[in-house]
């Protein structure tokens, strides 16, 4: 349930969350950082992405949560899994990993009604120095933008955060797919894009929850989408790297929900 006396003010559809709202999605986030941790471990070159998408629906439902994507607008998996030019939500299937590989697996979770949602991209085997940087320079991106969080902060700083840091050095930012606000559904608003200008957008307050996920690609940001209506790739089929974590504005500044 979304609370009232606690959104008077708020831009239409923008939610603060009840203590117990918080509790139940830091369990979710928690289920989310386990998941992912299982995945990082379990990954090698050889495994179909469904393998990975067989492992999450498991360690899901032995935690005790529900998969946050499965069905969700037609989404026919557990997982998001997507390889290389692949930027988000590519579909698990016979796909077979590769030595070389940027594989970015993204993850949600519900417990009783509330959400949390994360992802990480991993190297299979042996990857390139440039695959590395990016993947480093895109989960620093991701540390840029929660750095700035905490009430009385702006929207707008988030975005120029992760994109300052990005394009210094010489990344594109995705800008056609955003971060989110999430709770009771799993996209809530605001849009939380990881672009903008300092001191613009709404204030942000304690006990709003934000996914924050910094999509770089080496090339151009541009992006298209594939004939699944689902997989999203680079225009210019570059490498991409994706990262999000959950997190609650506090009084204090912010707590990241979905880490171990």
């Amino acid at each position: 349930m979304q609370t009232t006396s606690g959104n008077l003010g708020l831009p239409r559809g923008i939610t603060v969350k009840s203590p117990k709202e918080l509790e139940l999605m830091e369990q979710a986030g928690r289920v989310v950082a386990s998941v992912i941790d299982l995945l990082k471990k379990s990954l090698e070159p050889g495994m179909k992405t469904r393998d990975l998408d067989s492992l999450a629906a498991k360690e899901i439902k032995r935690l005790g949560a529900k998969a946050a994507f499965l069905g969700y607008r037609g989404f026919p998996a557990t997982i998001c899994t997507s390889i290389n030019e692949e930027i988000v939500h590519g579909i698990p299937g016979k796909r077979m990993i590769k030595n070389g590989d940027l594989v970015k697996m993204d993850v949600g979770a519900i417990i009783d009604g509330l959400y949390a949602d994360a992802a990480v991209t991993v190297g299979a085997g042996e990857i390139t120095l440039q695959a590395q940087d990016l993947i480093n320079a895109t989960r620093e991106s991701l540390n840029q933008g929660i750095s700035q969080i905490r009430p009385g902060a702006r929207l707008g700083d988030i975005g120029a955060s992760i994109q300052e840091y990005a394009e210094s050095k010489g990344y594109g930012v995705v800008r056609e797919y955003v971060g989110h606000g999430i709770g009771r559904a799993l996209h809530e608003e605001p849009q939380v894009p990881n672009y903008g200008s300092r001191g613009k957008g709404f204030v942000l307050r304690d006990r709003m929850v934000l996914a924050l996920e910094p999509m770089l690609n080496i090339g151009t940001w541009r992006t298209r989408l594939m004939d699944d209506d689902w997989t999203v790739v680079t225009e210019d089929s570059s490498l991409s790297a994706h990262f999000e974590h959950s997190v609650i504005v506090t009084e204090l500044g912010y707590k990241i929900i979905t880490v171990l």
